[in-house]
Parts: structure tokens; C-alpha cells; sequence
């Protein structure tokens, strides 16, 4: 049991329902589903409080701005309205309004959102985030998917939604061996659609979400109906000019990508090579917490350089607390560890993964996310019937432009639903 929560019990945890891709009641014993309830102790956050009254902020190079990292200016504003406004108890009920559970798979507690539509007929829908993000990034998707006639759809696209959190991250278990690496979460994350009696659904993901929905389109095909993704990445054809069959727009975004690689990764390494030492410093300073997570989403995100453009720095809080009370900064940052050092798979024509994912794949292309491929370097790897060029949005696809992901959405998986 995670120590910043508490679970609660209930008298049935899941009903019966007709349709026949619908949960049915799991037996409660070793797969007991658990329904669970968000409550951070008040002595963390009066911790919190207290470290947040005594920062020790360093000295800005005059002018410098982003350029060196997070802003010095804009971080003291936000540490302030962290320490004397920000009401982690009106996020916290707001949170709770979803339906959240845990599991034990493989010895591990797993925390999810599972969600279920009114609608009779509505398809499961298992979406999984990223890092620096959480379950939080998908609290303004999951009543327009679940209940579309209230916002705008028809009721033949309604989803049960099923949004996991990553071993490492939030109120699942941190893993107390290696090897979590996205092959072994997708296994996880499989086992969990399994127990609560999914048996055909869609996958969707961005960032880490995207690698890890791969991998369970790989692991659990006869499962899997499509698989949509808004992080649409691969690596270049082998043999093969790379830029052979580009368009001028494709090169030049290409030349984008490669400088924010050059320029942009450092977190990569430092993660992917000793993320307990940067772990010790974040689970230790809210403030650096904070400046190391802020910093990626302003960066990330399509808000031209103003991160509150798009987020509320209540939204950038919500997330960043929930990293500090579950004392999460380093075992989240271990996922690029355990990725960067998985063991590889044979190559095959799809490229270094070895296998082509045959389920249909849709990629909803964000202008500017950070990590991108050209379609024609993705078709060898994906069963690609789907590629939406989306007017604007940046990395964080359902916290950015929420309505722009569930359209796609709604639209990709409309002809996947009743194969």
C-alpha cells in the first residue's frame, strides 16, 4: 500500500454488462480489484509547505531567461503560488471524481482510472502517459471519450477508459528490481485488460505512453483492435538514403528534431545512465522538483515559449505535487534507465524492434511535438490507416488540445469496434 494514500472498500467494485468486450466482475481474491481514494497525509504536505518557505534559488545570468534551463523569474512565481495558494485538498477531490482502483500484477500494485460509459456498447480504451507526466495529463479526455453526447458526439463513440499508472509513477508500486523496461509495462498493462475482462480494445499513448502501446499492440494482438498514437517516431529505413522520398517540409522538420536532440536531451542521459542521482536531488527539493519538470513542459508544449499560454499553474502543480508526495523522482526517471539498457531485439524489416506491428496504427502528428518521424519512415514498423495532421499542439496531446486528440480519436477506432 502506497503511504500517501489510503483505500477504501466498497460492496461491489465492478457490475456485470451486456456488451461482450464489458468488464465483468473480477473474483476478489489474488486478482482482487480494489477501489482506492486519493489522500495525502496532512503531515506531507505540511513538509511540503515548510520546504517550499526556505528555497535557495541560484543566481541568473543577467538576461538569460530559458536559455540555461528553467527560468529563475518565472520559477519564484511559481514556488510562491505553490506555497501560499495553490490547494492541493480542491485537486485532490477533483482527482477522486474519477473512478480509481489498484491491482496486484506480478507483485506489484498497479494504480488505475477505469471509467465506464453508460453506453451499452461503448469499446475499451486503455491509455497510458508518459514522463514528466502522470494520469493527471488525461483528466480533460475522459468524460468527452466516456460520455460523448454531453460533449459533443454521438453515443456510438463512447469509450470505457482505462488509464493506468506506470509502474515507478503515481500510486503504483515502485519496482524494487530492474528490468522495467516498456516491453515488460506493456506485459503489466495487458494482464490488467485481461483482468477486468477486456477482451478487444485499443491502446493509445504519447511520449512513453506511445513506446509502451507498441509494445502492447506487439504483446497482446489478438487483443488489440487498433492502436493510436500522438508520438509517432521511428528510426530511419536501413541501407537507405534516409531522405529519399521527403518532402522539402518533412527535411526541414527533420533539421528541427535533430537540433532539439543536440540541444534538449541532457535529461535523457542523466536519466538513462544514473537516475538515482538526480533522483536523491528531486525527491529531496520541491524546488528543484518543480524547475526540472516545469522547464520540460514549457519547452514541450506548443505555447511559444509561455507555458501558462496552455496550462494553469494550477495544472503544472497538480502534476508536479503528485511527483513529491509519492516520492516518485527517481523511480519514474528509472524507466530510461531500464530502456536505454533493455535488452535489444533482433533487427528484422521492421528495424531494430524485429517485428512490424500489423494491428491498424493512426498517428495524430502535433506540430510541435518534440520527437517526430516522417510517415514513410514509420510505414515499415506500423500498419499505418490513419496520419492526422493536427492544426496545432505540442507534446502533450490531451492536456494541450484535448478536443483535437478525442476527435481523432472517436474517429480512428469508429470502423475498429465491431470487427
Amino acid at each position: 500500500m502506497h503511504s500517501a494514500i489510503r483505500l477504501i472498500s466498497a460492496a461491489a467494485v465492478l457490475a456485470a454488462l451486456p456488451f461482450a468486450t464489458r468488464a465483468q466482475t473480477p473474483p476478489m481474491s489474488g486478482d482482487a480489484i480494489r477501489p482506492f481514494t486519493i489522500h495525502v497525509p496532512d503531515g506531507v504536505l505540511a513538509d511540503l509547505k515548510a520546504r517550499l518557505a526556505r528555497p535557495r534559488f541560484p543566481d541568473p545570468l543577467q538576461g538569460d531567461g530559458w536559455t540555461y534551463g528553467a527560468d529563475i523569474g518565472y520559477l519564484k512565481q511559481l514556488v510562491a503560488y505553490w506555497r501560499d495558494r495553490f490547494d492541493w485538498r480542491a485537486q485532490e477531490r477533483a482527482l477522486n471524481r474519477f473512478e480509481q482502483f489498484t491491482t496486484n500484477i506480478d507483485g506489484l500494485n498497479i494504480h488505475f482510472i477505469h471509467r465506464r460509459s453508460k453506453q451499452p456498447r461503448a469499446f475499451p480504451l486503455l491509455i497510458t502517459h508518459g514522463w514528466p507526466g502522470s494520469f493527471v495529463e488525461f483528466t480533460k479526455i475522459i468524460d468527452p471519450l466516456t460520455d460523448p453526447v454531453a460533449h459533443g458526439g454521438r453515443a456510438e463513440d463512447a469509450f470505457d477508459v482505462v488509464i493506468p499508472s506506470i509502474p515507478g509513477f503515481a500510486f503504483s508500486d515502485k519496482p524494487r528490481e530492474p528490468g522495467y523496461d516498456p516491453a515488460r509495462i506493456a506485459q503489466v498493462e495487458a494482464k490488467l485488460m485481461a483482468r477486468l475482462g477486456y477482451q478487444r480494445y485499443g491502446a493509445q499513448g504519447g511520449d512513453w505512453g506511445s513506446i509502451i502501446s507498441t509494445q502492447v499492440a506487439l504483446a497482446d494482438a489478438p487483443h488489440v483492435a487498433g492502436l493510436h498514437i500522438n508520438m509517432c517516431t521511428g528510426a530511419a529505413p536501413a541501407g537507405a538514403d534516409p531522405n529519399a522520398g521527403l518532402t522539402d517540409a518533412e527535411k526541414d522538420r527533420l533539421k528541427v528534431r535533430q537540433a532539439f536532440q543536440a540541444e534538449e536531451t541532457g535529461y535523457q542521459q542523466i536519466q538513462g545512465t544514473k537516475p538515482q542521482t538526480i533522483g536523491v536531488a528531486l525527491n529531496d527539493s520541491p524546488v528543484g522538483l518543480a524547475a526540472w519538470i516545469v522547464e520540460k513542459f514549457r519547452t514541450w508544449c506548443d505555447c511559444d515559449g509561455n507555458p501558462e499560454k496552455i496550462f494553469t499553474k494550477d495544472e503544472l502543480l497538480t502534476n508536479i505535487t503528485l511527483y513529491w508526495v509519492t516520492q516518485t523522482a527517481a523511480s519514474s526517471a528509472r524507466i530510461y534507465y531500464e530502456s536505454r539498457h533493455a535488452a535489444a531485439a533482433p533487427a528484422g524489416p521492421a528495424g531494430p524492434s524485429g517485428r512490424r506491428v500489423e494491428t491498424p496504427t493512426a498517428c495524430a502528428d502535433f506540430p510541435k511535438e518534440i520527437i517526430w518521424s516522417p510517415r514513410r519512415w514509420l510505414e515499415p514498423r506500423y500498419n499505418i490507416t490513419r496520419w492526422t495532421v493536427m492544426p496545432r499542439g505540442g507534446h502533450f496531446a490531451a492536456f494541450e488540445q484535448p478536443q483535437l486528440l478525442v476527435d481523432d480519436v472517436r474517429a480512428f477506432f469508429r470502423d475498429l469496434r465491431e470487427r
